[in-house]
């Protein structure tokens, strides 16, 4: 299974509509092949010092996939490479 990790903060605008194009894209794909877990900058020191100027930021599987604005197009050929590789 492939984890795409939306980094993102409350109240923040592109990390309502990041969320609403991963939801998208997901919902295309096989279902159970992608877990989304968000994470918010706001609970974790961690992450606001690394992301704090990015968000929101797409990983998959742990790998920086994007940050600001999110692609349809861009993620949707990202998660098939990842969840239908060769």
């Amino acid at each position: 299974m492939t984890t795409l990790t939306l980094i993102g903060k409350p109240d923040c605008h592109l990390c309502d509509v990041a969320r609403e194009v991963v939801e998208t894209v997901v919902a295309d794909l096989p279902e159970d092949s992608v877990e989304v877990e968000e994470l918010s900058i706001a609970d974790d020191p961690a992450l606001f010092a690394l992301w704090w100027e990015k968000i929101p930021v797409v990983l998959i599987d742990g790998t920086l996939h994007g940050h600001w604005r999110v692609s349809p197009d861009r993620l949707r050929a990202a998660l098939d490479a990842a969840v239908l590789p060769g």
